[in-house]
């Protein structure tokens, strides 16, 4: 197994926070701009799904390439991609240039989280994995959180806050230039003549519970994103709270993410998850009974923040004790699938929800989803194959 060095992770995390950022950025950037040139809130909705449909899209395909051209070459070319996306935007303003132009940052996004993700987990000894998953979470998380300020820059210049993350991806590319290419394991002779039907089978069988935090992590941020601003409006929670109560909550998970992957390499992933699932589902079904009491609920969404907000580190290190080497590009690739399908599920449940239980249904979707995701983990008892081999080698 190659050694991941200090200076090779600083650049790979840096790399992850500029796409934070950049994702973080285009969210809300491009809702407000939408919503000012009278694009229907309909619409508007569908051009935020472009990001995970070039996720999607891009998921069957990468594999491939990652193996034969290295990390390093995928991750530079995503970077491109996203680059040039970005400075393109502020050149027509179209609704469906702008999605198109979304979907490719999503296949541009995806192969650079794809190569880091495998990268990192790959050459990450198990003693250290979770910290170094919880440095990766929380350099994402850092930058989508920082990303939506970048919004103010749209009142001087709308082009400007796509020319400044657009440079900004420039940079990472220059950076990246100067890391030595690495590979993926080398398929061993069990994966020999295996397709890639095969090998995606195979993940399933030893890791589908693994990919249920990576789906309830994209359940959870596009509901908060998307339904939850709704369901305080409908239940007189006021404007300026919302405004508070979400960023609370990424505060939470950024602040938290370190000693929770500490614990699990500690403690083990499972028991870390349970716990996590737990408490999630207990503050969230805890706003039910806060009423009116706006300093409870931004209590209970950063404790809630703090436990769930890295379900998504903590699935794809538990994913990674679970798998063999030769299969965690596939693991990562259906991860990233998993992840997509709970944010595009997420807003549509959370919105049929509230129109069918009108009194806490927000509450009930992601409440309802923490506890399906607790009883599952609790019930099955994964054997990490990884772990094994290296506890015996130890």
């Amino acid at each position: 197994m190659a050694v991941l060095t200090k200076s090779k992770f600083s650049v790979l995390v840096s790399i992850v926070f500029i796409s934070g950022f950049s994702q973080g950025m285009l969210l809300p950037l491009i809702a407000i701009l939408l919503e000012e040139s009278g694009t229907s809130s309909t619409l508007n909705g569908l051009n935020a799904t472009a990001l995970y449909i070039g996720i999607v899209l891009a998921s069957p395909f990468i594999e491939k390439p990652v193996r034969m051209f290295g990390y390093k070459k995928i991750i530079i070319t995503g970077l491109i991609l996203v680059t040039v996306s970005l400075f393109l935007f502020p050149w027509w303003k179209a609704f469906w240039f702008w999605f198109a132009l979304r979907m490719i940052i999503g296949v541009g996004d995806h192969m650079l989280h794809f190569s880091t993700q495998v990268w990192v987990t790959s050459n990450s000894p198990a003693n250290k994995r979770g910290r170094n998953i919880a440095l990766y979470g929380i350099a994402f998380g850092a930058g989508f959180g920082i990303g939506p300020m970048m919004t103010r820059l749209a009142v001087y210049s709308e082009a400007l806050p796509f020319i400044i993350s657009g440079g900004f991806c420039l940079i990472s590319l220059f950076v990246m230039t100067f890391i030595q290419n690495e590979y993926p394991e080398t398929e061993s002779f069990n994966e020999a003549g295996m397709n890639t039907l095969s090998r995606y089978r195979e993940v399933i069988l030893l890791a589908w519970v693994a990919l249920l935090p990576a789906f309830g992590y994209g359940f959870l941020e596009a509901s908060l994103n998307g339904s939850f601003p709704v369901y305080a409006l409908r239940h007189g929670i006021p404007i300026d709270w919302v405004s508070i109560l979400l960023p609370s909550f990424i505060v939470g998970s950024l602040v938290f993410q370190l000693p929770l992957g500490l614990w699990s390499d500690r403690f083990g992933r499972r028991n870390v998850l349970l716990v996590c699932l737990f408490v999630g589902f207990a503050a969230f079904t805890a706003t039910l009974f806060a009423g009116e009491n706006m300093p409870l609920f931004l209590l209970l969404f950063f404790i809630a923040g703090m436990f769930v907000g890295s379900l998504f580190s903590l699935g794809i290190t538990y994913m990674s004790d679970l798998l063999p080497l030769h299969l965690l590009p596939v693991g990562n690739i259906l991860a990233g699938i998993a992840f997509s399908a709970g944010s595009m599920s997420g807003p549509l449940i959370g919105g049929w929800f509230i129109d069918t239980f009108k009194s806490g249904a927000f509450v009930y979707a992601i409440s309802g989803m923490l506890l399906t995701l607790l009883v599952i983990t609790f019930i099955h008892k994964g054997t990490g194959i990884r772990s094994a081999a290296e506890k015996n080698v130890s």
